[in-house]
């Protein structure tokens, strides 16, 4: 069994606090039980005890937004149906400010994952808590007395909240100043290559509450996803990055040593619904979706953000608007003075809530983080470095000596620690993975077997990977995996793997001298799932792109059969594909001729050039038809002339296709003009009586 990724997190980044201020004409009353909600919300956010830093000063303000709670459950008691004083609006909006950022701190501090991040940077945590406490202090002190002197009580408490906001010692406690020390000692000892003690190592996981190899995971991928966002946004320069990198040495080298067991129960546990889930409940039930719908595209804001002028889009949206060259916000028409947004988190998350209720998940765009893998080739520091290098020798130290259970463990590491870093992959294959996992595909353990096939699909992904792969006899045993695998997703990654291998025209001359290997490839791509299907496509369409020995042996397979079945699938990227791969197979006389043994399925070429709304299968089509012409003959462009609707598409092709696409629809349709020009013309003549028209080809084809 292979444990699931642990949750992507939130989208707010640590200590951003976008707080909401309320609007001007809000009426007291309002806003003073939004206050009372809000109070309650941020002193339940967070269990104190649990922090991982920072408990003393978290503790501090949890008690004050208690008793903020109590000071406002006093003021409602005590006003009644009274209207409270207009001025009370002011104070009452900075305080409501101070609890959004307070509760968003808190959340921070408790946040799963960011535990370790969170201890690094607890003074920057201290200093901004310190600062909210004291906006809290001030709103009170502004608050009129109309609303302090409600009763004696809510001026008893308000004077307490005023007094323990202004004095509150809010500092890094000393065992998290001492665990501190002990990881940057630990990360100093990783820039020497020195492994540094384990019992360091558990003790400052300890402090932190990382107890399992899954709280390590989800460490990690809290720092990548951080990693990764400012990869993103172009901060390679970052400061912060070479922190995060090490961290993140430091957090796999822990994972991968100290930590025997991978505990997939824990991945499976239910979250515990938040105490705010009765109040969530009910606000859903009156919002309006069409307020949630995006003002460029009437959809759904998976992702909002929002402009410089207040207004909210979605980001896919608004970022296709700026980048047309419109400079005015869609709603407003005002002027946009900066083409930044903002991620709107309260929006999101009423969305998030929204589809819950549905039973549907808010997931993460697929694309995401893709760009910035490759820039991870190079580590960030020297830390970063040296701790991926000691736990890659440790994890290929298991991998061929460990037992069955430590391989097993070993094979999964090295399958998520190369999935999605460049610098770990030439980690693994520097330090001799590939030839062991090669070895291990011939495990009998299902699990060991899938692992192993899908570190090499990574380390494939890496130019030394693959010339080691080769080198290392590898290509029979990744065309053995495709057909053998114990398990059906192992079959799909060797796929993937010759599809890798196949960037390099000498590794496809050695594939497709492997017997097996295209006969392979075509019975996946007949018989196989969607992934499989699609993996085998671009693979095979690799392979062929040296030599007509290749072509055929995909005929002798049954190629063309396999890709013509696909032809009626309803997923239009196999579709596209099979076409692609026909229009490879037709650059050869043996693949054109193995086409045109079905006159079918010319007409259903025919129809998918017209009906397609890819540009790319259009053009790939178009090259097809092109290459059948040209190894068919007169013959195939007769055929191709008396098509219905074959013109047309051409034409349109001409117009608004690729450049290549225009190119292959331009000479088709000279090769139809040219046939029916040198046609000679009928001998027989016309029966008596009949009047015949006649209209030359010539005349009719420059007039189309």
């Amino acid at each position: 069994m292979t444990p699931p990724s642990p949750s992507p997190p939130p989208r707010r980044r640590m200590l951003a606090l976008p707080a909401v201020c309320p609007c001007e004409d809000i009426s007291p009353g309002t806003l003073l039980a939004s206050l009372a909600t809000l109070s309650a919300d941020v002193a339940a956010v967070c269990d104190v005890d649990k922090l991982p830093a920072l408990r003393s000063g978290a503790g501090v303000a949890v008690r004050v937004a208690g008793l903020l709670r109590e000071f406002l459950e006093e003021v409602r008691w005590a006003a009644g149906a009274a209207v409270l004083p207009g001025g009370s609006v002011l104070g009452m909006s900075e305080l409501h400010v101070a609890l959004q950022k307070m509760r968003f701190l808190l959340e921070d501090c408790g946040r799963k994952g960011a535990r370790m991040w969170v201890l690094m940077n607890a003074e920057a945590v201290a200093s901004e808590l310190r600062v909210v406490l004291g906006s809290v202090a001030t709103a009170m002190d502004v608050l009129p007395a109309g609303v302090v002197a409600a009763s004696d009580d809510a001026r008893e408490i308000a004077a307490l909240v005023s007094h323990q906001a202004w004095r509150a010692a809010v500092r890094p406690d000393e065992e998290d100043s001492r665990a501190a020390r002990s990881v940057r000692s630990m990360l100093a000892r990783f820039r020497s290559g020195i492994t540094p003690d384990a019992e360091d190592a558990r003790l400052v996981l300890g402090r932190v509450g990382v107890a399992s190899w899954w709280d390590c995971s989800q460490e990690v991928s809290f720092l990548e996803a951080e990693m990764f966002e400012r990869l993103e946004t172009g901060g390679e320069n970052d400061n912060d990055l070479v922190l995060i990198s090490g961290l993140m040495a430091f957090l796999l080298y822990c994972r991968v040593v100290l930590f025997d067991r991978i505990d997939y129960g824990k991945a499976d546990e239910p979250a515990p619904a938040p105490a705010s889930a009765p109040r969530a409940a009910s606000y859903l039930a009156r919002i309006n979706p069409e307020g949630l719908q995006c003002p460029i595209t009437l959809e759904l804001m998976t992702d909002p953000v929002t402009l410089a002028t207040g207004q909210t889009y979605d980001r896919p949206s608004i970022k296709r608007w700026v980048k047309s060259g419109c400079r005015t916000c869609p709603v407003t028409g005002e002027k946009l003075r900066s083409a930044d947004v903002v991620p709107n988190v309260a929006v999101r998350g009423i969305v998030e809530q929204l589809l819950l209720s549905n039973g549907v998940s808010l997931h993460e765009p697929s694309s995401k983080h893709r760009c910035a893998v490759d820039k991870t080739a190079s580590p960030f520091g020297a830390a970063a470095a040296g701790g991926a290098r000691l736990a890659v020798a440790f994890l290929v130290s298991k991998i061929c000596r460990g037992t069955p259970e430590e391989q097993k463990k070993a094979t999964y590491e090295c399958r998520k620690l190369s999935k999605r870093n460049v610098f770990h992959r030439a980690c693994l294959v520097d330090a001799g993975a590939v030839p062991w996992l090669l070895h291990l595909l011939s495990s009998p353990d299902a699990s060991v077997q899938d692992n192993a096939v899908a570190g090499l699909l990574n380390l494939s992904k890496h130019p030394a990977g693959r010339r080691v792969l080769v080198e290392a006899g590898g290509l029979g045993l990744i065309v053995d995996a495709v057909n053998v695998a114990a398990k059906v997703e192992a079959q799909q990654n060797a796929a993937a793997i010759l599809f890798y291998l196949s960037s390099n025209t000498d590794y496809c001359d050695e594939i497709s001298r492997i017997p097996e290997a295209i006969p392979t490839l075509v019975h996946l791509m007949r018989d196989g799932t969607y992934r499989g299907r699609k993996n085998a496509l671009v693979s095979l369409y690799g392979v062929l792109q040296r030599g007509a020995s290749s072509h055929g042996k995909a005929v002798s397979a049954g190629a063309v059969a396999a890709l013509a079945s696909l032809l009626s699938s309803d997923r239009d990227d196999l579709v596209n594909d099979a076409v692609a791969l026909l229009a490879r197979l037709a650059e050869q006389p043996v693949g054109a001729a193995a086409v045109l043994s079905s006159s079918v399925l010319v007409t259903r070429l025919v129809d998918f050039l017209g009906a397609s709304a890819s540009r790319s299968a259009k053009d790939h089509c178009a090259a097809l038809l092109a290459s059948l012409c040209r190894h068919g003959g007169d013959a195939v462009v007769a055929l191709l002339g008396k098509t219905p609707g074959l013109m047309p598409s051409l034409y349109a092709l001409i117009a608004d296709g690729g450049p290549q696409g225009s190119k292959k629809a331009r000479w088709l349709v000279n090769e139809i003009h040219r046939h029916y020009e040198q046609r000679p013309p009928p001998v027989a003549a016309p029966p008596a009586g009949d009047r015949v028209i006649r209209v030359s080809f010539s005349f009719f084809w420059r007039n189309v």
